[in-house]
């Protein structure tokens, strides 16, 4: 918590939390600086920093223009950052008609879809499928709440990437897997997709 800041050192600060964290809203602000969400706004406007929602419409815009295996309409949910080859960051905003009537809790491939598309989005390659996938699901997931979902390749072996993907939610991470992705256009002395007897502890 930060509190009795004079106002320039305020947003200074705002600015500095943004930049590190965009997914930041002006509530969470509001709490971290111990001042009304009315004094956020204000301090936003006068820095001309947009709303957190815009702040992600923008972001996704230009992560997604980098991204080769897939067309933009193609990824599923927000990709928010992007450095090809190496990792990624993208969101999800959950909605009802994702989730169980019964108890409002996502559906599990809609979390997997996440993580399966940021995989695909990280690598340099026009054609990549999944592989192999060892999946964890830890904490259900609500309608209403919003993921992040962080990718990085880990290991690189001919024409196949183990890419490591973690999704929190609030801050706690709900989900985790590890998915051997295959490009179908780096060819290799065998260029098939054929990894059967491929393991995921081999890389």
């Amino acid at each position: 918590m930060e509190k009795n800041l004079s106002k320039e050192k305020r947003q200074e600060r705002i600015k500095e939390k943004i930049s590190t964290n965009p997914f930041l809203s002006d509530e969470q602000l509001a709490k971290i600086f111990r001042v009304s969400i009315q004094t956020i706004r204000l301090d936003r406007l006068e820095m001309g920093i947009p709303e957190m929602r815009k702040r992600v419409i923008t972001l996704a815009r230009n992560a997604s223009s980098k991204v080769k295996a897939l067309n933009k309409n193609e990824i599923i949910g927000d990709l928010i950052d992007i450095d090809l080859g190496k990792s990624g960051i993208s969101t999800m905003h959950t909605t009802k008609d994702m989730a169980f009537g019964k108890n409002n809790i996502v559906r599990s491939h809609y979390i997997f879809s996440l993580a399966d598309s940021l995989a695909m989005a990280i690598i340099d390659s026009d054609v990549v499928l999944t592989g192999i996938a060892r999946l964890r699901y830890k904490k259900p997931v609500y309608s209403g709440q919003l993921l992040v979902a962080k990718a990085r390749i880990a290991t690189k072996k001919s024409n196949k990437y183990l890419v490591s993907v973690h999704i929190k939610c609030n801050h706690k991470e709900v989900f985790t897997a590890k998915l051997i992705m295959v490009s179908l256009e780096q060819k290799s002395n065998n260029s098939t997709f054929n990894i059967d007897n491929q393991k995921i502890k081999e890389f």
